[in-house]
């Protein structure tokens, strides 16, 4: 590890203690537990939450690891590991399952080489994920990449649609 690494890491575990702090100000030893207010005050801050940042967080709550653990692996708004650039969504919900939604993730699946039991391709460029509506299902199959919404999809389509996002970074 180099120093600039090193010095990044010490910043940011420093940022970790101060945002924890921070929320924990907000709770008295009488009242609900601060776990899932620190657990999303820290992802917000950092992206996801690391190994590194659930053992902190369980220092500073006084919940075990394996509580801090349960809680961010039960709830979805939670990610334990670092998200692409870009966040793809695919609709599945019925008017899009129905407009070929399946070949559309699939195909996605393939262009952005990710591997099984994982969401985000290997450049780090793109996250995939799957959404139960958009609320676009006069234009399905739908898929959205960050803000924009893309009608109408086909699996042809799309290494048009992810050019146009890898030209940008």
């Amino acid at each position: 590890m180099n120093n600039g690494t090193l010095v990044s890491k010490c910043l940011k575990s420093n940022e970790v203690d101060t945002l924890i702090d921070d929320v924990l100000e907000n709770y008295d030893n009488d009242s609900s537990s601060p776990l899932i207010p620190v657990l999303q005050a820290v992802q917000k801050n950092q992206g996801y939450l690391s190994r590194d940042v659930l053992r902190k967080v369980s220092e500073k709550t006084g919940a075990s690891l394996s509580r801090v653990y349960g809680v961010a692996t039960f709830y979805h708004q939670f990610r334990l590991e670092e998200e692409g650039i870009h966040k793809v969504a695919v609709c599945r919900g019925t008017a899009c399952h129905v407009a070929g939604a399946t070949d559309v993730y699939n195909a996605l699946v393939r262009e952005l080489g990710i591997k099984p039991q994982e969401d985000t391709s290997e450049d780090g460029l793109f996250t995939l994920q799957e959404v139960r509506c958009i609320g676009a299902c006069s234009l399905a199959p739908v898929v959205k990449i960050d803000e924009t919404v893309y009608g109408k999809v086909t699996p042809k389509k799309l290494g048009e649609i992810l050019n146009q996002y890898r030209s940008e970074s």
